[in-house]
């Protein structure tokens, strides 16, 4: 089936995507790196997550602090009191942390610190290198842009009271065990726990406990994805550059060039085909490659047109003129009589050669705009038979015509029925022409496969092998013997080529297949898919 012609442009502008609104402005380069940085920029949302893994360390490190003081409570109950200063200093050493005993009113009992050596210390940063310094720095920047929670900077109280420790005061008003985290100087968690124990009299051991190896595991995580970040955003650039280079340069390439093509130098324009690409931007530059050409055609086919055009009206005008100006000196009237008859004969060729070049300047533009439909040439041919026998004149000789009727339905196409017959006629009319007064021309129209085959055979002289195609061009002038000069304007065939071709088909000159002399001419069209098989 042959394709449609293009719709009208409202049809076309229903199809078009949707407009950009946001990014209209933003070139093909801008959009691609904006495409690849933003999916590093969702991969880098692992900070986010790593923000939530340092607070389930952290909540498990208190849970696990609550559970060692339920379990130091309970041995330090069962152990005797002269045990209990092992026990602590054993614990202590065991948990790496610190443990201070409060009585009921506040007062300090004890310190693991006071009684052995630390098990942590806090440090000093300014006796720190700068790269303590920067790492410090990346923290709180990090924290800053996953929004994470703002804790108390750490401070040993002046005076060590269990006032001085809102958890221990929690812990003996409630009861339950207590907890805070606090940033040390250096900002490494400070985690400490608090709980009442039941020994000889009520007491609160607060535990402390200085969890580096928190900050050490979080940093450690946060550089491994910084690298796998900045090794996947420089992989996104080098692609994004990569794909900007093979999309881009060709685009840019094939705007400029059809930039030189609206300014009017399609001749000078050699539109890049892009052989070796095969994706989508090498189907775009050959068919601009092939709108350029077609458009160069175009262009030479309206150049010669319109020389062929000036050309053929030159000679009646200029008769016409010649008669008019004989009329002034002429005083016969025979002699008047004769010029005004070739004065009336120019003016009729004159309107055969408009009418046949309006057609022919017409013909290509209307039928990119018609919309095809199912045509049923046998039929076509047999009315338009009917109504030329309507007109002939039964006393004037003329070749007879005889078709060859196939079956209803077998020679279906889609086309434009008008133009159709148009070139079919001109066709006929061509053949009637070259055709003696008691020849017969022979019509047939039959199903071949895919194709509709309709030909047209002549009694004429023939046509040369080397006039076979010149006999398309326009204002073609070679006419039988003995033809009156002016009667054809030489487009008949040119405009049935033009309307085969816009229906996808061809049309060409050959000898007729049953060897008699004479010419034939053949025209093929697509068959439409509703054609029901060979006559």
């Amino acid at each position: 089936m042959m394709p449609e012609p293009l719709k009208p442009d409202a049809s076309i502008a229903e199809q078009e995507e949707s407009p950009l609104v946001w990014s209209a402005r933003w070139s093909l380069t801008t959009r691609i790196l904006a495409v690849n940085i933003l999916a590093v920029a969702l991969l880098a949302g692992g900070f986010y997550y790593l923000d939530t893994y340092r607070s389930r360390l952290v909540d498990t490190r208190i849970e696990v602090m609550k559970d060692q003081l339920a379990m130091l409570d309970s041995a330090l109950e069962a152990a005797r009191p002269d045990q209990r200063g092992k026990l602590i200093k054993e614990f202590t050493a065991a948990t790496e942390s610190r443990l201070r005993f409060y009585a009921a009113d506040g007062q300090q009992l004890s310190d693991s610190f006071a009684a052995g050596p630390a098990t942590y210390t806090l440090r000093d940063p300014n006796l720190q290198a700068w790269q303590r310094d920067a790492a410090r720095a990346m923290d709180r920047g990090i924290d800053w842009i996953v929004g994470a929670p703002s804790y108390p900077d750490f401070h040993e109280p002046a005076v060590d009271r269990a006032a001085s420790w809102p958890e221990v005061v929690e812990a003996q008003t409630s009861g339950l065990a207590a907890s805070r985290f606090r940033y040390a100087p250096e900002r490494t968690p400070l985690l400490s726990a608090a709980r009442v124990v039941e020994l000889e009299a009520p007491q609160t051991v607060l535990m402390t406990l200085n969890a580096r190896d928190i900050t050490r595991t979080v940093r450690a995580e946060r550089f491994r994805l910084a690298i796998v970040v900045a090794m996947v955003l420089i992989t996104s650039v080098l692609l994004s550059l990569f794909l900007a280079r093979t999309i881009v340069r060709p685009l840019r390439r094939l705007a400029r060039a059809a930039v030189r093509v609206r300014l009017g130098r399609a001749r000078e324009v050699v539109v890049p085909r892009l052989p070796s690409r095969r994706d989508e931007i090498g189907t775009l530059a050959r068919a601009l490659s092939d709108m350029t050409q077609a458009l160069r055609q175009r262009i030479d086919a309206g150049e010669h047109f319109a020389a062929d055009v000036t050309h053929e009206l030159k000679n009646p005008i200029a008769s016409v003129r010649s008669a008019i100006e004989g009329l002034g000196r002429v005083k016969n009237d025979a002699q008047r009589a004769q010029l005004l008859a070739i004065a009336d004969e120019d003016v009729r060729r004159l309107d055969r050669l408009v009418n046949d070049i309006s057609e022919a300047s017409r013909v290509d533009a209307q039928l990119s705009r018609t919309l095809f439909e199912p045509i049923d040439v046998g039929m076509m041919i047999e009315s338009m038979l009917a109504a030329r026998t309507a007109r002939i004149d039964a006393d004037t000789p003329h070749p007879r015509i005889a078709f060859a009727r196939p079956r209803k339905g077998t020679t279906l196409v889609m086309g434009d029925g008008h133009r159709l017959e148009r070139a079919i006629d001109n066709v006929i009319d061509n053949a009637i022409s070259f055709s003696p007064p008691t020849g017969l021309v022979c019509i047939a129209a039959t199903r071949l496969g895919d194709e509709v085959h309709i030909r047209v055979d002549d009694d004429g002289p023939g046509i040369d092998p080397d006039q076979r195609e010149a006999i398309f061009r326009r204002f073609h002038s070679e006419r039988p013997a003995g033809e009156a000069f002016g009667r054809h304007s030489g487009l008949g065939l040119a405009i049935a080529r033009t309307i085969i071709e816009g229906h996808s088909g061809t049309i060409n000159a050959k000898d007729r297949d049953d060897g008699k002399p004479g010419g034939s001419l053949l025209i093929t069209l697509p068959a439409s898919e509703g054609a029901t098989g060979a006559s």
